[in-house]
Parts: structure tokens; sequence; C-alpha cells
């Protein structure tokens, strides 16, 4: 019985010092990663300025091609929800909800996560013109409640969300540049169909 009353004593404490260290330590979530693009800021905007932009190089697809995406109102604009459902535990249930745009430096959307957890979150991605590149910087802003927010003194965010997040930004970098080499070679034809329309314009002239 003595031993009993030992374990349950020493569990209290144990839980105790846990609580009392939670409530020095944050409970503001927050992570964020960056790449740099070369392309022209107007032309990284074109590929984060909408929902269905943000799905085509969202790395979650690669972890579930199946699961099930629902689109309401209109995309590109405030206000506009698109939903997922995956049965795959790193992707979960959730949906995410335009929250503000200010072209072309900010994207940002409400998050809710229904699984496996409830949470939410604001995410966002950043815009910022660097010479002839663009930074795009990805993240998210969250908060974990006390006293779970212990759990973030021993997590490391780089860890366990970089590769997943990097993948994605790589897609995105692959994306932009693929779009303005594009637009480059478009410009150039256009150039080249107008040189050639003003030479035939001065030929029958003569």
């Amino acid at each position: 019985m003595k031993v009993l009353k030992k374990l349950v004593l020493a569990l209290v404490v144990v839980i105790a010092i846990a609580l009392i260290a939670a409530a020095f330590v944050s409970k503001e979530l927050v992570y964020e990663k960056s790449i740099t693009v070369n392309t022209p800021i107007e032309i990284a905007w074109e590929n984060v300025n909408s929902l269905d932009d943000l799905d085509k190089w969202s790395p979650w697809n690669d972890i579930d091609p199946n699961m099930k995406k629902e689109m309401t109102g209109t995309d590109g604009e405030i206000g506009a929800t698109a939903s997922w459902d995956s049965e795959v535990k790193d992707v979960g249930k959730g949906s995410q909800t335009i929250a503000k745009m200010e072209a072309p430096n900010l994207f940002e959307t409400d998050l809710k996560f229904h699984a496996p957890y409830e949470s939410e979150a604001k995410g966002y991605i950043k815009l910022a013109q660097e010479a002839d590149a663009t930074k795009i910087t990805w993240g998210f802003e969250s908060e974990m409640p006390y006293p779970f927010n212990l759990m973030m003194a021993f997590s490391d965010m780089e860890e366990s969300m970089g590769e997943t997040w990097g993948n994605g930004l790589s897609k995105l970098k692959q994306l932009c540049e693929e779009s303005y080499k594009k637009q480059q070679e478009e410009e150039k034809q256009k150039a080249l169909e107008l040189q050639q329309q003003q030479e035939q314009e001065e030929q029958e002239q003569e």
C-alpha cells in the first residue's frame, strides 16, 4: 500500500511539474520555409493566387493522390474554400478559405483541420522581389492550447515538416520558371512575327 501511495505521489509531482513548465512555454506555433525562383514577382504571383494554383504544387497530392476534394465559392476571391478528405493520417481532413489577397505580395488563408485532430491556423504565402528573382515564403501560424504547448519544447518542426514543405516549394519553383520560360518564348515569337510583318509591308511598298 505504501508503494502504491509513493507511485501516486510521484505521478502527481510529475504532472505538477509538467503543468508548471507548460506555463512558461509559448503557445504560438509558427513554421515557414522559403525558396528563390528565377522569375519576376508577377509570374510567381500567378502561381499562388488561387486555391487551384496551390493544389497544383501541393506536396500532399503525392502522399495521397486519391484524396477527395471539393471547392465552394469563386476561386481566386475572398471566401472561396477548398476542402479535402483523406484516409491517410499525414493528410487528414480539413479545409482552407481565402482570407486576404494583396497582389503580388501576400496570399492568406484560414485553415481548419478536422482529422487526425481538430485545430485552426492561418496559412500564408509571401512574395518579395529580389533583383531578377522572387523570394517565396510559405508558412502558417497557429496556437497550441495549454498544457499541450509543452510538447513544442521537445519537437523539431523542421525535422517533421521540412521535407514535405521543401517538396512543395520545389514544385512551385519549377512551375514558376516554366511559366516564365513559356512567356519569354511567346514574346520572342510575337516579336519575330511583328518583324516579319513589317518587312513584308516594306517590300510591298517598294
